[in-house]
């Protein structure tokens, strides 16, 4: 055997253990993505289920309102026509109406704050999932050109993906204060 060819054999020995570096690096990244992905599914799951929620509540309220008016005009028709016993039934169901109403309001305002929240949390884990897809593609061109910088970028690129999950998870007052829409 020539000593070009040895050092070719030797050289090709060489890459091996990159590429093997690099697929594995591949493999923990993909399963990152994956749990990033599915964790940014339920957070656009539970946004749409509460913004629904809400629209329930605004519903609920819209009726109770109607219902407080009717109460209103039928108040103000029987105390016009000096049937006070019955004006006094209609104002107490005024006023159970507008307490109601009070209620209704704050339940579905409450909902729709954990939609918007939900919803800022999917967009983080979804800036988190790009930069894990960026760092497969990273990882694939350093297999193919046998770049270490690549390989390198890509661990970058994949470490800021799961830090942003990371945060949007461990630390949701901070997704809220940013205020993503």
């Amino acid at each position: 055997m020539s000593v070009d060819e040895e050092l070719q054999e030797h050289s090709q020995e060489a890459r091996e253990p990159f590429d093997r570096r690099v697929a594995a690096t591949m493999a923990i990244l993909a399963a990152a993505l994956a749990v990033v992905s599915v964790l940014g599914h339920i957070m656009t799951t539970e946004e749409l289920l509460n913004q629904q929620k809400a629209s329930d509540q605004w519903s609920y309220y819209q009726a109770k309102s109607i219902r407080r008016y009717q109460s209103e005009v039928a108040r103000d028709l029987f105390a016009s026509m000096k049937m006070l016993e019955q004006a006094e039934q209609y104002k107490k169901n005024v006023e159970k109406y507008r307490s109601d109403d009070e209620e209704i309001q704050k339940e579905a305002q409450a909902l729709e704050r954990e939609s918007h929240l939900a919803g800022r949390k999917a967009l983080g884990f979804h800036f988190g999932e790009v930069f894990l897809e960026f760092s497969i593609v990273l990882a694939s061109l350093a297999i193919l050109t046998k770049k270490s910088f690549l390989w390198l970028a890509s661990i970058a690129s994949g470490l800021l993906g799961g830090a942003v999950a990371a945060t949007v998870y461990a630390f949701p007052a901070m997704v809220e204060k940013l205020g993503w829409n």
